[in-house]
């Protein structure tokens, strides 16, 4: 599959766009090689071809961006729009990311390796109605007033008091591979819509997405500076990002690891932070059940996206008299699966990233054969040609392998059997992670038993995955701090500074 071969297939816009071999970042309203000349080859992981090529961005690009968005956030013309200006540049965004939903679809899909139509249903549809979401939210920041009570003023004093709510200042937004587009919409929504100013880092291995997102900012009239995209890799552009003394605030989703040290380097100048990190979700199938139900289920909840979700469900449990029958369930589903590109209509999963995360999902699969796992389907590469891996079920694992422990990043299962309640929650806790988890059951009682018991930032019932722009997102443990999505999240893009008036 060449790009020549299927750009009869693309939108215009995607065809305008990938026409051009290679891109610029935006910085300052202005698109923009890096400073060194230097540029990053952006694969397409169906087939392993180069499809553009994005400016691999350093230090001094970086400090450009941060400069750019710190003149738009302190007295410029960003900095003076009043909220229902912002909420009608995010409407107006939204509109234009409606527009040209398909060609972002494609641009995603041939960047990432994701279905198109999957994209355009989930990914940009979300992204569209997040936007619109925190449109609304942006006239509704408000502070509280309150009748003071100072214990050491004299009696005869009065005073006014009220608190207001500010907009934090220059954010680092950095985003992954998974779901590019969302996770910069994700970011951008929240906090343009609380007032602050941004420069977005989207991954190295999916950059094209967050430009086409670029080039709508500033359709929409977005001012230079509000936003800014500078691409590159992490030691390049992700760390001097995060460790400026012009950011205040970063917002990271990723790995656990990566997001250790963005903590503590924002730690080192207490800069306001929010970290979406890894995830280790558990698919509880109580034996009240129907078991076919929750064996799509449980492959929904691991197959979507190739398994390439923070909080896929990559632990199933299952009542042990019911056990068999819906692992080799999942297994059946797994081994129908057809796999293919991105724009292949008939491809129910595609592959994933790259070289390196191919390398590291096979390297689990082999630890996992290593400790005595059965695979049930699945387990090897699929084909010689991009990084397709087969959708993979394993059982006769327990709580030491590293398959159950570790957060793989795939199309792989682990599936457990157990007795009750009690030992149910245990074992679904028994992760360092808590992003998200499910229960499948038709039994409300049992249900509720079980929900306060389990150690997670989202709890699905008889569903798995499903993201609302209200409710909000986040971890436990080692799954992260903060919130994205709902109104918690423009929270972590606003201080609040309290008032005292003597009359």
């Amino acid at each position: 599959m060449n790009l020549s071969d299927i750009h009869h297939l693309l939108a215009p816009r995607a065809q305008e766009f990938l026409r051009r071999d290679t891109h610029r970042m935006l910085i300052d309203g202005r698109w923009v090689a890096a400073a060194e000349g230097r540029t990053l080859d952006v694969l397409n992981p169906a087939n392993e071809q180069c499809i553009a090529h994005v400016p691999l961005a350093g230090a001094a690009d970086v400090d450009a961006a941060v400069q750019a968005a710190r003149r738009a956030f302190d007295g410029g013309p960003w900095s003076r729009l009043r909220p229902a200006d912002r909420q009608r540049l995010l409407l107006r965004l939204a509109d234009l990311l409606h527009t040209h939903a398909q060609a972002v679809a494609q641009v995603e899909s041939l960047d990432n390796g994701k279905s198109a139509a999957i994209a355009e249903a989930v990914d940009v549809a979300m992204s569209i109605d997040y936007i619109r979401f925190m449109a609304g939210q942006a006239t509704a920041i408000a502070g509280i007033t309150r009748d003071a009570s100072i214990p050491f003023a004299p009696p005869s004093a009065q005073f006014v008091t009220f608190t207001r709510r500010e907009a934090v200042g220059v954010v680092a937004a950095i985003v992954p591979w998974n779901f590019p587009l969302l996770m910069a919409v994700m970011k951008l929504a929240p906090a343009l819509a609380a007032g602050c100013s941004v420069v977005l880092k989207p991954a190295e291995q999916t950059p094209l997405t967050a430009l086409m997102l670029g080039e709508l900012l500033m359709e929409a009239g977005f001012p230079d500076g509000a936003v800014n995209i500078v691409t590159g890799d992490g030691p390049g552009a992700g760390a001097p990002l995060t460790g400026h003394a012009g950011v205040d605030k970063i917002s990271f989703t990723g790995s656990t690891e990566t997001g250790k040290l963005i903590g503590r380097t924002a730690m080192d100048r207490l800069a306001r932070v929010t970290l979406e990190l890894g995830g280790k979700s558990p698919v509880i199938v109580l034996d009240d059940c129907d078991p076919a139900a929750a064996a799509a289920g449980a492959a929904q909840a691991i197959f979507f996206n190739h398994g390439q979700v923070c909080c896929a469900g990559s632990r199933l449990y299952v009542q042990r008299r019911m056990f068999d029958r819906v692992v080799a369930d999942v297994a059946a589903i797994a081994k129908q699966m057809p796999l293919g590109h991105g724009l292949d209509p008939a491809a129910q999963m595609g592959p994933l990233v790259s070289q390196e995360q191919l390398d590291r999902v096979c390297g689990y699969i082999e630890s996992g054969r290593r400790e005595g796992a059965e695979v049930l389907s699945g387990g090897r590469r699929a084909g010689d040609k991009g990084y397709f891996v087969q959708p993979t079920v394993l059982t006769n694992v327990n709580h030491a392998h590293r398959v159950v422990q570790e957060e793989i990043f795939g199309p792989v299962l682990t599936a457990m059997p157990y007795d009750d309640l009690d030992e149910v929650a245990r074992q679904a806790n028994d992760t360092p992670y808590g992003l998200g988890a499910s229960i499948w059951s038709n039994n409300l009682t049992r249900v509720h038993q079980l929900i306060p018991r389990l150690r997670a930032g989202t709890v699905w019932v008889n569903c798995h995955s499903m993201l609302d722009p209200g409710m909000p997102f986040g971890g436990y443990k080692q799954s992260g701090i903060g919130r994205d999505l709902g109104r918690e999240a423009i929270d972590a893009y606003l201080e609040t500074k309290s008032v005292f008036i003597a009359t």
